[in-house]
């Protein structure tokens, strides 16, 4: 029996429970994201998929937490949390940070449960092993915002609203900070399957990089390019979910008597 995680309920974001999934899809958000990033998901799923949005700390409703500027101390802290969530197969999906974020809970799934994933989806960004040397951690402020704004991966009305920068900066360098300093070596595997997905003109993460997703894991490996940059996501969602959703469990229907 799985062991409820003390802090399962700050972790965790529940939008459409459906009564009877066939398989839970956890989402991990990208640098400066939240949960709520993956409402619309949630509500194209088909009724089979539950999808879980997972909240780091120190945004939104838990803005007063203290940001985690380290990926295997943010897996670490996840980790737990989603132990709970295990009665059915479980599958994860991370866009840009969030990928990376995704792989070392896997990773810590398979080590310390032995529970491999239904499937990996690794959106926007390169293998764990492909580092490039950036430091947008280090610059000030308005360093950051014209990362958002070339990423166009915020609302614009946001980036003109002092107070609303004032709130979400913190987060946004902590999380820059973990993911610009996060090494891993070229034979960390999952046994999981690994689905890569990537836009074809994302300044963040080349086609390459992220077809090296293939050598981290044992198990199958594909890749789907789409048109658009390195949120690309947010123009082709219909066909996005369809992929995702076409790679997870179907239900099992019972037999005809």
């Amino acid at each position: 029996m799985v062991e409820p995680a003390v802090d399962n309920a700050l972790w965790i974001r529940r939008f459409h429970p459906p009564p009877a999934p066939a398989v839970r899809l956890a989402c991990f958000p990208h640098a400066g994201g939240s949960a709520s990033f993956f409402f619309p998901v949630s509500a194209a799923m088909p009724e089979s998929v539950e999808v879980l949005g997972v909240q780091y700390p120190g945004r939104q409703d838990r803005r007063a937490d203290a940001c985690i500027d380290s990926i295997d101390a943010l897996a670490d802290a996840i980790y737990p949390a989603m132990r709970a969530w295990t009665d059915r197969p479980l599958a994860f999906f991370g866009h840009s940070m969030g990928a990376t974020v995704a792989f070392e809970v896997a990773r810590r799934f398979e080590q310390r449960d032995g529970i491999v994933l239904a499937g990996l989806f690794a959106s926007g960004r390169r293998a764990p092993s492909r580092h490039r040397d950036e430091n947008v951690h280090t610059r000030g402020d308005q360093a950051l915002i014209a990362e958002l704004r070339s990423l166009s991966g915020t609302d614009t009305t946001l980036l003109g609203d002092d107070e609303m920068l004032r709130m979400i900066l913190p987060a946004l360098r902590g999380d820059y900070k973990a993911i610009e300093t996060y090494r891993c070596a070229t034979d960390s595997t999952i046994d999981s399957p690994i689905t890569a997905l990537v836009g074809d003109a994302d300044p963040k993460t080349t086609v390459d990089e992220a077809r090296d997703w293939a050598r981290h894991t044992t198990g199958l490996f594909d890749a789907q390019v789409f048109p658009g940059g390195h949120f690309y996501l947010s123009q082709h969602r219909a066909a996005v979910i369809g992929a995702i959703a076409d790679r997870l469990p179907r239900p099992t229907r019972p037999c005809a008597e």
